[in-house]
C-alpha cells in the first residue's frame, strides 16, 4: 500500500475516531487499516497514535503529521480536479506554432476569432520559418503547410490546401512582355522564395488541364519572406511566387499583376499537428476543431477575392490584345499604344 493511500487512511482513522469506521469508509478490513497506520509509523520512526482497547489519541508527532497530511491530500485533490476540468473546460495557456506566412495571414486572425468565443484561453503564438520540435519545445498545436508530412508520432488533421501564384509588376511586364506559357519563363527574370514548403530552385506548376510544368534556373534575387518578395516584385525586379493573401492587396490596387493565371504552383496541404488524441486537453481539442471549421471558409473567401481580381486583369489583357491588333493593322505609333495602355490601366 503506497504512502499516499496510508496517509488517507490515517486521516480517516482520526476523523472517524475508530479503526472499524475508517475501514468501512475506505472499503477495507480493520486489519488492513491497522497495518496502514503501522506502516506509516515504521516509515516515520515515530508513534502517531496512542491506542488502548477503549480509546485512541494523537501523539504530538501525530498531530503535526495529521495537519501535513491534510494539506498534501487537499493539494492532490485540487490538482486532480483541475486536470479533470481541463478535459471539459477550455482554459489556460495554448501554445501555437505557425509558419511565417500562413501563421501571420491565417492563424493570427483565426486566433482572434477563437478567443472571442473562448476568452479563458490565453494563446502564445510563435511565428517562424523553421518548424520546431513540437513535443520537445512544449507546443500544443502546430499549423504547418507542406506538400506531404514526413513520418511522425504526431496526430495530424488536414485543414485544406493552398498554392502560390506567380506575380509581376505592370512596369516589368510593360518592358519585358507577359509570358504566355510556362516555358516562356525561361526568358524572364524569376525571383525565388526560399520557403521550407516551396523549393526555391524549382517551380512545379499545375496547368488548367492537369498538366505539370517545371521551371528551374538561377535567380538574381531570393528571400525567405513572402512580404519582402512582394516588395521586390512591385519594384519591377522580376516575376515571383506569392501566397494568395500576400498577393491580394497588390492585385486589388494594381501594383501587382497575376502572371499565367491558369497556372498554380504545386498544391500544398495545411495541417494541424498535436501530440495525442488520448485525454486531449479541451483547449487543444476546441482550437483544432475551430481550425477545421474556419480554415476552409477562409480559403474559399480568398479564392473569391482572387477571382474578383482576375476579372479586370483579363479585361486589361483583352484591351492590350486589341490595341496590338489595331497597331499592327493601322500602323499606330508605339508611343501612342503606351499612352492608350496607361489609360486602360
Amino acid at each position: 500500500m503506497d504512502t499516499l493511500r496510508n496517509m488517507r487512511v490515517f486521516v480517516r482513522v482520526v476523523e472517524s475516531g475508530s479503526f472499524t469506521r475508517a475501514a468501512v469508509s475506505e472499503s477495507m478490513t480493520t486489519a488492513q487499516v491497522s497495518r496502514a497506520v503501522t506502516d506509516l509509523e515504521s516509515r516515520l520512526r515515530a508513534r502517531l497514535l496512542n491506542r488502548t482497547t477503549r480509546r485512541m489519541s494523537l501523539t504530538e508527532a501525530g498531530e503535526r503529521y495529521l495537519q501535513s497530511c491534510k494539506r498534501i491530500l487537499a493539494d492532490i485533490e485540487q490538482a486532480e480536479s483541475e486536470a479533470a476540468a481541463a478535459q471539459g473546460n477550455p482554459v489556460g495557456k495554448l501554445r501555437v506554432y505557425g509558419g511565417t506566412s500562413f501563421g501571420q495571414h491565417y492563424v493570427m486572425p483565426l486566433i482572434a476569432r477563437y478567443q472571442q468565443h473562448l476568452p479563458d484561453v490565453a494563446v502564445d503564438l510563435t511565428i517562424a520559418q523553421q518548424m520546431p520540435d513540437i513535443i520537445e519545445e512544449g507546443f500544443d498545436v502546430a499549423v504547418v503547410v507542406a506538400a506531404e508530412l514526413g513520418d511522425s508520432a504526431l496526430i495530424s488533421q488536414q485543414l485544406g490546401s493552398t498554392a502560390a501564384i506567380l506575380c509581376a509588376s505592370p512596369a516589368y511586364l510593360q518592358i519585358r512582355g507577359e509570358p504566355r506559357s510556362f516555358d516562356d519563363l525561361e526568358a524572364h527574370t524569376c525571383l525565388h522564395l526560399t520557403d521550407a514548403s516551396l523549393p526555391a530552385g524549382q517551380w512545379v506548376s499545375e496547368g488548367p488541364h492537369g498538366e505539370t510544368f517545371r521551371h528551374t534556373g538561377v535567380t538574381p534575387f531570393q528571400v525567405n519572406n513572402p512580404e519582402a518578395l512582394a516588395l521586390a516584385i512591385r519594384e519591377g525586379m522580376g516575376i515571383g511566387p506569392l501566397p494568395v493573401p500576400v498577393a491580394l492587396p497588390g492585385l486589388a490596387d494594381g501594383s501587382l499583376v497575376r502572371v499565367l493565371p491558369t497556372h498554380r504552383l504545386q498544391t500544398l496541404n495545411i495541417y494541424a499537428l498535436y501530440a495525442s488524441r488520448r485525454y486531449l486537453d479541451a483547449k487543444i481539442r476546441t482550437f483544432v476543431e475551430f481550425l477545421r471549421e474556419k480554415v476552409p471558409a477562409v480559403l474559399a473567401e480568398q479564392e473569391a477575392s482572387l477571382a474578383a481580381c482576375d476579372v479586370p486583369q483579363r479585361q486589361r489583357a483583352t484591351a492590350r490584345a486589341r490595341l496590338r491588333e489595331a497597331r499592327q493593322a493601322h500602323g499606330v505609333h508605339e508611343g501612342h499604344e503606351v499612352e492608350h495602355l496607361r489609360l486602360v490601366n
